[in-house]
């Protein structure tokens, strides 16, 4: 590109793929000043003003603010520069950890969607028993009054996670201390469990797998939850396996994804002992 002596602002435009404006914008707050003719005011801008357009393009591609380029392209200090771009890192690890965080909640929920799905689809009612991968979760002690819709869209719980500055992902997960329990309606106690995005302390921590389990899809509504619970008793019997006592509902889809609860998926986990 031949060199001249001055631009103007459509010239600047079309040369650094800038709108008008834009650079009337940057004229505004001072990060590029052009100079102006004595007689019409219009905006010319000189080579050294030019040139400082892919600097300012850099600068925001590192997602420095307008404000905060006019403070480090005018400072000439290291010492502020290296103040300057420490800050952007820090604020930048900031927002590098909360994306970090939104894209494993939604990955979660992704894949949480596609399990339901193909539970859906295929009909997936088979018991089976399965090594379930050891994970650490929070978890809050409460009572339980068989309200399902309650105990999984559970304000005390959120209220909870955000008492100790931390965000979850993941199905919610109820432990039940004995399956039979459960099963016969006089279960008043159970942990409430969900994988958080940040580290707990340990006493609100607790592991949840690494171990064989009896795993079986139920499907639909919670309240014939027990149709499953049988299906699987009678299948350990069967197979001579020694269940439980504590149980898992593994929440997959349910009030948090839709209120059909025809579409409902709930993945029963209990514990089992070798078969005799």
């Amino acid at each position: 590109m031949k060199s001249k002596s001055s631009y103007s602002i459509g010239e600047v435009s079309k040369i650094c793929g800038l709108s008008k404006k834009a650079l009337r914008h940057y004229d505004k707050v001072g990060i590029i000043t052009p100079d102006r003719s004595c007689g019409n005011n219009y905006r010319y801008y000189s080579r050294s003003s030019l040139l400082a357009v892919p600097v300012i393009k850099y600068y925001k591609q590192m997602g420095f603010k307008l404000s905060e380029m006019k403070d480090v392209m005018e400072s000439g200090d290291y010492r502020t520069l290296r103040a300057s771009f420490k800050s952007k890192l820090d604020e930048l690890c900031q927002v590098k950890e909360e994306v970090d965080r939104n894209f494993t909640s939604v990955k979660d929920w992704y894949e949480l969607v596609v399990e339901a799905e193909s539970v859906l689809h295929y009909k997936v009612q088979d018991i089976s028993v399965k090594f379930v991968e050891e994970d650490t979760f929070c978890f809050l002690d409460q009572e339980f009054a068989y309200d399902y819709r309650d105990s999984i869209i559970n304000i005390e719980f959120t209220n909870f996670i955000e008492s100790i500055d931390n965000e979850i992902t993941g199905p919610v997960i109820i432990k039940f201390p004995d399956y039979k329990d459960k099963m016969d309606g006089n279960c008043v106690n159970i942990s409430v469990l969900q994988r958080a995005l940040k580290t707990c302390k340990k006493e609100i921590e607790t592991h949840f797998g690494g171990c064989m389990m009896v795993s079986a899809y139920h499907i639909g509504s919670h309240e014939n939850i027990n149709d499953t619970y049988e299906r699987v008793t009678r299948w350990a019997s069967e197979h001579n396996y020694t269940l439980g006592p504590e149980v898992y509902e593994r929440y997959v889809v349910d009030y948090w994804s839709t209120q059909d609860s025809n579409k409902f998926v709930t993945e029963i986990l209990i514990n089992i002992s070798d078969p005799k």
